[in-house]
């Protein structure tokens, strides 16, 4: 009933196949092939059938063994990319990621460290309740005097569940927004918030979050 729901918003295009796969829980490769199954055979053909079915695409256990063999008595130190050009030229049919995971899985090459990602302006979250946005603003809101205004607010609409003033923003402040929203419009998906400490461990002043 769920899938059929979201199905339905991505059929009139209030929902990108990404925002779709985000709502099940799955990645977006694997809401495209349910949305063949589904076409084809209704709900039922939803049902995993890889929990009882092996893959014919899995390779044997030789094959796996004798790539890693072969790369560790007469290639080692051989770059994957290089590794693979002999392979392809052998005849080998696998793929190039198959080929790096199995060399990797076998401790013959290390994996690369991930490059910096650039930061990115986040697109607002197509439907309300798929993510909500909490913050805390520390102003002199009367003259004199200093609060901190703790909003818990909707990405998709801007819509504010919950408003409250606290001497200091925290852990006690933060569950009431969420609390105030839970009564008001049930569950959400997610939350966005900064790296406070009430939210996020940080070990290290300016290293990354735990």
């Amino acid at each position: 009933m769920r899938f059929e729901e979201v199905y339905g918003g991505w059929q009139k295009k209030r929902l990108s196949q990404e925002e779709a796969a985000i709502i099940l829980g799955v990645c977006g490769r694997t809401f495209r092939r349910q949305i063949c199954r589904y076409e084809e055979n209704g709900l039922e053909g939803l049902n995993d059938k890889r929990l009882t079915q092996a893959s014919h695409r899995r390779a044997p256990v030789d094959e796996v063994m004798a790539l890693g063999e072969q790369y560790r008595v007469r290639y080692r130190g051989w770059s994957v990319k290089h590794f693979y050009s002999w392979y392809s030229r052998e005849g080998g049919k696998r793929s190039y990621s198959w080929v790096k995971n199995i060399l990797q899985r076998q401790g013959l090459v290390t994996k690369s460290k991930k490059k910096g990602s650039h930061r990115q302006r986040r697109e607002r979250s197509p439907l309300p309740g798929m993510m909500i946005h909490q913050d805390g603003s520390d102003h002199e809101w009367v003259l004199g005097k200093k609060w901190d205004l703790i909003v818990t607010m909707d990405d998709a609409t801007n819509e504010h569940y919950s408003m409250f003033f606290v001497a200091e923003e925290g852990t006690a402040s933060s569950f009431q927004g969420v609390q105030d929203l839970i009564l008001k419009k049930g569950l959400f998906s997610s939350i966005y918030t900064d790296r406070g400490s009430h939210y996020w461990f940080t070990p290290e002043e300016g290293g990354k979050v735990s």
